[in-house]
Order: C-alpha cells, then structure tokens, then sequence
C-alpha cells in the first residue's frame, strides 16, 4: 500500500482545477505520492499541486487543515513503471484561491491543466469536488 495526497483547489467557489493525468487518462484533482522531504500530508498536498499545476502557491489557502476525503482503493499494475497492482490510501485536501494562473506543468505526470465548473468537475471526478466545498468540523 501507498500513502498519496490529492488537492482540491477551488477557485472563486465556482470552478476546480484539474488535472489530465498521464498514467491513468482522465481528468483528476492534482496528487500523488509522499516524498521523504514532505513533513505534513498537507505541505504533501501543496508539493504536489504546485509541482503538477505551476500555481503560485502564495495564492493557495487551506480550507481546512483536515483532509475533506480519505479514500482506500486499488490501483492497476504499471509494467512501464515496474509496478504490481498495489493499494494507495488517499487522503484530500481542499484549498480555495481568488486567482490562481496555471503555470509550467509538470509534463512526466500530466497532459494538460484546466479549470473545470463545480458540476462539471463532479461529473467528472465523482463526490471528492462537493467535499472540497465543506471543511470538516
């Protein structure tokens, strides 16, 4: 098993940024895999968001210091990157920002950045874009 961050970042309470993410084809929020320099799962979070976006993270402010999902799921065997059919435990994080440019994307990990509208990104992500507009108590 893999511990992985995700990273909703919501823009003006209206739009989310997402990812179109090389190894798994589809749009998905900003994540990945912890890193030895990472001391929170949330500095994990903003690593990766600005590392896969290029957003300024001086913009990027934390909805809540609590992750918004925690999920467990298995993930398909990568033979181009040596890797077996294993389990990530994800936790998410939700970061709001008024402006917020895409920058250089991190192109190793994904194909293209873009804003999507809040219905449109849960049509395509799934329940993680409607937590990301809740903090937890």
């Amino acid at each position: 098993m893999h511990v992985t961050v995700g990273a909703l970042l919501v823009r003006n309470g209206a739009e989310v940024l997402l990812v179109d993410h090389l190894a798994y084809g589809i749009p998905l929020q900003p994540g990945g895999h912890l890193e030895p320099t990472d001391s929170t799962l949330i500095d994990a979070a903003v690593r990766e968001l600005v590392e896969e976006t290029g957003v300024d993270p001086a913009g990027l402010f934390p909805a809540s210091q609590l992750p918004v999902y925690v999920e467990y799921g298995a993930v398909p065997a990568r033979p181009a990157k040596d890797e077996p059919e294993h389990f990530h435990l994800d936790f998410g994080y939700s970061f709001v920002t008024t402006q917020a440019n895409v920058g250089r994307i991190q192109e190793s990990e994904v194909r293209g950045v873009a804003w999507y509208p809040l219905p449109v990104a849960e049509r395509l992500v799934g329940h993680r874009i409607a937590r990301a507009l809740t903090t937890p108590a």
